[in-house]
């Protein structure tokens, strides 16, 4: 799936089995940040749209110079 692909994924149609619970998804803190970073998009698949428990979560960003990676790595960090 493509970035495109994943950001349009419409959570009012979406089969919600076909998506990872976050809570599933479990960061190695002792890896290099990349690493944890690569982590955690293979486990979830899809970072636009995910599970948390029984809600399907839709993530946005807004449209600046900030990129999913300096997202993820602020994230990641403050975990």
């Amino acid at each position: 799936m493509t970035v495109e692909e994943m950001k349009a994924v419409d959570i009012r149609t979406v089969d919600r089995e076909t998506l990872v619970d976050i809570r599933d998804v479990k960061i190695d803190r002792s890896l290099p940040l990349e690493e944890r970073v690569r982590s955690f998009v293979e486990q979830i698949k899809n970072p636009y749209c995910f599970r948390c428990g029984d809600a399907v979560v839709k993530t946005s960003f807004l449209d600046t110079d900030v990129t999913l990676e300096d997202c993820m790595e602020s994230y990641l960090r403050n975990l």
